[in-house]
């Protein structure tokens, strides 16, 4: 033992301890932990960035994108609903949520599944009132675990099953893990489901209550017999909780009904008045049946974000608008523009936007051509003029194409029909081609701080491995664990194993243990094979620290996280699984 060997092990100390108490920005700390192993020459120049053009960190770059061309159609948010539903005890959404992600994560990259469900959460969270950190971090976990269950389920499983092929063993078989994986990944759902959760932070900031101060727009719209909750309550078509918007106010054959109760049934013709605000009023107009008007040149529910936004202007004093009826002013000739929701200070409109008489001072939220705020903003006719809340938005077309390529990717990968970096390169070219995302919005959508924590780790990786800092603690802790015999070295094994993934990759992680694993087994007279096994369930099941697997690092920032969030409720996830996966491997092998 060099220098080599106590300068890298020095350099993990004190990166380890500044993620820890977040002193500096992960990837900044990482980075910089990669450039310290570099300049004594503890890895060499093409070892500390060979990450950067590492397939996994390419993929998942590529993967952002896919996402971000997802979430600007909007398509995926038409499941949310589906998925977790309206309203209900955390447990049974967590249920709901963590099933079926780790049922699809076994047989596709779990990378993938999580970065298409991240914003379908975001958007279900806001719209219901939930708090989006007490979902994110068991997404991420639930495709661990589903990752777990056969070779394909995640790139460890099939390092550990290449490496057996080299040292001259039979090469793990599609299902074989799934033995100890598909407990391992009941156990730990309903673990998070029903106990862990209470562990989960609620950080982020929820949307803004109606009232007081708050600028309430109000809209109206009619229900068409394409309406889904057509014949339900108010209460089961699911508007009756929703954050940042209330239905006060039903018109039924000319008769107004207000309040309006829970249980009140939805008719075909009714007119549904809201307030709310900005965001929840975009939003409600794209609902399927709610129809807010008829426009040949705007069709509300088809438009292209890419072309035309929201604004809020409000009238000024001298407006020829002052008087007016909305129907009549000729607003979308003149403004070319479409107003979607009005809003009064101390007045509730309790009229169709097109009977409503305008008067100085009211806010119209409005859809219009992306060049409205330069055409209008030193008009005399508004006092203000400024953009509103975006909301992605596509033709529907372009919705349904983004779905299939989605679809036709996971395919292509699932029949192992094209490299996974080539099939996801080309779902992201097809989206820019086709517009579903537009070359600036895919380069906003990539998060450029993830790409670099996974590029240097690979580095930081190379380092251990050359300093022998890896290799050392590995034995070390096996020679400890010795005493207890055949399952305590397996405990070891899976521990450090369990260790290495936390701090380096989860790949990086298996490769080093691999050969500590199998020297083990040997010394302690055993087969070798649910060595393997232990490495392949330990090195994936990283639930305590953020950049030990990168689907953890993707949630990190969405979710507002912070280090010791993991922490918290990864240790004791780390434990959980670790004593399941031992009992299963002694019970089975031993």
């Amino acid at each position: 033992m060099g220098f080599a060997f106590y300068y890298t092990l020095a350099v993990l100390v004190v990166m380890t301890a500044i993620l820890v108490r977040e002193v500096v920005e992960p990837d900044i700390t990482i980075l910089a932990a990669l450039l310290l192993l570099t300049i004594p020459g503890v890895i060499s120049v093409r070892e500390a960035f060979a990450g950067f053009s590492n397939h996994g960190m390419l993929t998942v770059a590529f993967l952002f994108i896919v996402a971000g061309g997802l979430q600007q159609t909007g398509i995926l948010n038409r499941f949310g609903h589906h998925l977790l539903g309206s309203r209900g005890s955390v447990p049974a959404k967590l249920l709901r949520l963590m099933l079926p992600v780790s049922a699809v994560s076994a047989f596709f990259n779990n990378t993938p599944v999580v970065a298409m469900i991240i914003p379908v959460i975001r958007v279900w969270a806001k719209k219901y009132g939930y708090t989006i950190s007490r979902f994110l971090i068991p997404l991420s976990y639930a495709a661990i675990l589903g990752g777990t269950c056969t070779l394909i389920g995640t790139s460890t499983n099939l390092v550990v099953h290449g490496l057996m092929i080299e040292h001259g063993f039979t090469g793990l078989g599609f299902f074989e893990i799934a033995k100890i994986g598909l407990p391992v990944a009941i156990a730990g759902i309903l673990g998070i489901s029903l106990i862990g959760y209470r562990l989960l932070p609620e950080r982020s900031t929820p949307m803004v209550q109606l009232g007081g101060a708050t600028r309430e727009f109000v809209i109206a719209v009619k229900v068409e017999a394409a309406y889904p909750g057509v014949g339900r309550t108010i209460e089961a078509a699911g508007l009756r909780h929703l954050k940042g918007l209330f239905l006060f106010q039903i018109e039924r054959d000319g008769h107004m009904q207000a309040p309006v109760g829970p249980d009140e049934i939805i008719h075909t013709n009714d007119r549904l008045f809201f307030t709310g605000l900005p965001e929840t009023i975009l939003e409600l107009q794209r609902t399927p049946g709610l129809a807010l008007m008829k426009d040949a040149a705007f069709d509300l529910k088809n438009y292209d974000s890419d072309d035309i936004g929201s604004f809020e202007v409000v009238i000024s004093p001298n407006s020829p608008l002052i008087g007016r009826n909305v129907r009549r002013s000729k607003f979308r000739s003149r403004y070319d523009a479409v107003i979607v929701a009005i809003h009064r200070s101390g007045e509730q409109v309790k009229k169709k936007i097109g009977d409503i008489y305008l008067k100085s001072g009211d806010t119209l939220l409005l859809l219009a051509k992306n060049d409205f705020l330069e055409r209008w903003y030193h008009s005399s006719d508004f006092f203000l003029v400024s953009r509103s809340t975006e909301i992605p938005s596509k033709p529907h077309w372009k919705s349904w194409l983004s779905l299939a390529v989605l679809v036709l990717m996971i395919t292509v990968m699932a029949l192992n029909l094209l490299p996974i970096l080539v099939a996801v390169a080309l779902a992201a070219v097809i989206l820019l081609v086709s517009g579903c995302i537009s070359p600036g919005e895919a380069r906003n959508r990539v998060d450029w701080k993830v790409l670099l924590v996974i590029a240097s780790a690979f580095g930081i990786a190379a380092a251990m491995d050359n300093s022998g800092v890896a290799r050392f603690l590995a034995e070390k802790l096996v020679q400890v664990m010795r005493p207890l015999g055949t399952v305590g070295i397996l405990a070891g094994v899976y521990a450090a194993t369990s260790f290495y993934t936390e701090i380096i990759t989860n790949n990086a992680a298996a490769a080093l243990l691999f050969p500590v694993a199998l020297s083990a087994a040997r010394q302690a007279g055993a087969d070798p094979r649910p060595f393997f096994l232990a490495i392949a369930i330990a090195a994936s099941a990283s639930f305590a620290t953020p950049i030990g697997y990168q689907t953890n690092l993707m949630v990190y920032g969405p979710g507002g996280y912070r280090f010791r969030d993991f922490l918290k409720i990864g240790v004791p996830m780390n434990i959980f699984v670790g004593i399941v996966a031992v009992t299963l491997l002694s019970v089975l092998f031993f």
